[in-house]
């Protein structure tokens, strides 16, 4: 019995030595940190409880604005950026890639910030595709190829349905905006997020969607 209860306390101080970056808190309303922005009409945003889990509501009517967090994350301590997402209300046809079509029922994206250069500032958008395949990357229609757009979700996802999802944005943001060469390099340029936004836009296509996401976490592994 001892040996078992040193295991489970092994175990436990592992877990809690971990480091862990909840950014949202549903459940304890953290999302007060974040700042509304609006780029077209205001979406609204809420937090409630849905289908099992605390979740942030959006809903987009023919709007777009999304909540922005700035943070500075450390991608070599944390790489991971776990969240969940759950989609009611999907977009009609529409060519994602194109500036009429650059709308999204959920995205979920990071920014590096090039403050005075400008040119230097990147964002990685992991967004869930109304008509598109999941695992698609393409530069944003508006910004080219400062903005990458990631289609964690695709057109075959289900609606109404929770997803866990995880990516090493560490290693995305490598594979998107390129390796420098080296490991120096790429730390130099990708080691630190400075902004994190989530947004449901439905500005240019004039539709409805409603979405709605659950915890945004950082975690080691």
């Amino acid at each position: 019995m001892c040996k078992w209860i040193f295991v489970l306390l092994n175990f436990l101080l592992c877990v809690s030595a971990q480091a862990v970056t909840n950014l949202t808190a549903l459940s304890e309303q953290g999302i007060e940190q974040w700042q509304a922005k609006e780029f077209s009409g205001k979406s609204i945003y809420s937090v409630e409880q849905y289908k099992g889990q605390m979740a942030l509501k959006a809903i987009s009517q023919n709007s777009a604005s999304g909540l922005v967090l700035e943070k500075k994350i450390d991608l070599i301590a944390t790489p991971y950026l776990n969240w969940s997402w759950l989609v009611e209300q999907t977009l009609s046809p529409l060519d994602e890639r194109s500036k009429a079509g650059d709308d999204f029922v959920a995205r979920v994206y990071v920014v590096i910030d090039g403050g005075f250069m400008v040119w230097n500032t990147k964002s990685l958008n992991y967004v869930w595709s109304s008509n598109q395949d999941k695992g698609l990357v393409w530069n944003n229609a508006f910004a080219g190829s400062s903005v990458k757009m990631m289609s964690v979700r695709g057109q075959q996802s289900q609606r109404g349905q929770w997803y866990e999802e995880q990516r090493n944005v560490y290693q995305d943001l490598i594979d998107t905006f390129g390796d420098k060469g080296s490991q120096k390099a790429n730390r130099k340029a990708y080691q630190y997020i400075d902004i994190i936004a989530i947004m449901t836009d439905t500005d240019n296509s004039g539709k409805d969607a409603e979405t709605y996401y659950g915890d945004i976490i950082f975690t080691e592994k």
